[in-house]
């Protein structure tokens, strides 16, 4: 089959309820997003996820993405019995020798993937590559494989292999690490004072190991030691990767979603999304133009 161009709003969108609305269905068709994300309350049943996700695609006439956050731990939007029940990752198999631990990862990611795949999910937002520090804040404390930058390296590749030895794409998250703040970024805005050094020593090395895959989600926060703005609108720090924008929705960034989508958008990157959850996605859109990539 020849290789086409696919023309496509740069943005990925969630949805309301459990069910696609006649209005939500009349917007993606204007947009086209990349891609669609769904939270704990679009889930409702297996046959009900199953005839939503066929929705959404319909909706825009083709196979588009769906995404979704299933990290294992806190973070798990599939709840059980649609999903398997796992610790969070900082304590699963952490009593482990290192070998018998990235196996252990890496067949837990696989498993997550089975069952993503099963249910319509084609990406996810995953594996949770910051590194946990004794002030790290809660919304992330458990979230990560570990304190030590070589441990998180080597847990979030195996994690990342998994996934898509089973046939679903990784999202590495948070570009440039999350592990320093010390408040939620989906209600405040966190400031970092470390230096571009500190960062390369630490925080860079697990992103930098796992360059090559495809996505990487950047996180709302200022790193001072950059420039005084957060990671999501930096062009100093977008060029560095190739990225998808975390929630725009999230109290971290202020003004409106219109604005923030304009600026998030403006940032250069080599492949470029915004993410907008719910109903306000409806106003994002009407400033944003539309992308063309190859598949």
């Amino acid at each position: 089959m020849p290789i086409q161009a696919l023309e496509f709003g740069a943005f990925i969108f969630g949805c309301v309820g459990p069910v696609l609305n006649p209005e939500e269905e009349r917007f993606f068709q204007r947009p086209n997003p990349f891609g669609f994300i769904l939270f704990a309350r679009n889930i409702a049943s297996a046959d009900q996820l199953k005839m939503f996700c066929a929705s959404l695609r319909a909706s825009v006439g083709w196979h588009e993405p769906i995404l979704i956050d299933q990290e294992g731990g806190r973070v798990q939007r599939l709840p059980p019995p649609l999903a398997r029940d796992w610790p969070p990752p900082l304590e699963d198999g952490r009593d482990l020798p290192a070998e018998r631990r990235a196996a252990h990862i890496q067949n837990r990611y696989q498993v997550i993937a089975r069952e993503l795949r099963g249910h319509g999910f084609d990406v996810n937002c995953a594996p949770y590559l910051d590194i946990t520090r004794a002030k790290t804040h809660t919304i992330s404390k458990n979230r990560c494989f570990s304190n030590q930058a070589v441990q998180v390296d080597v847990m979030g590749a195996v994690a990342a292999q998994g996934l898509a030895d089973k046939g679903v794409l990784p999202v590495l998250k948070h570009m440039p690490g999350r592990g320093l703040a010390r408040v939620d970024s989906h209600l405040h805005l966190p400031r970092v004072g470390a230096s571009l050094a500190k960062l390369r020593e630490n925080n860079f090395k697990p992103l930098a190991a796992l360059k090559h895959w495809l996505l990487v989600m950047s996180e709302h926060v200022v790193y001072e030691g950059i420039r005084n703005l957060h990671a999501t609108i930096s062009r100093k720090m977008i060029t560095l990767i190739r990225l998808m924008s975390d929630d725009i929705s999230m109290d971290a960034l202020g003004s409106s979603l219109a604005e923030r989508s304009t600026a998030a958008l403006a940032a250069p990157a080599a492949m470029r999304f915004c993410i907008a959850m719910g109903a306000a996605g409806t106003h994002a859109t009407n400033r944003c133009g539309k992308r063309r990539f190859k598949h």
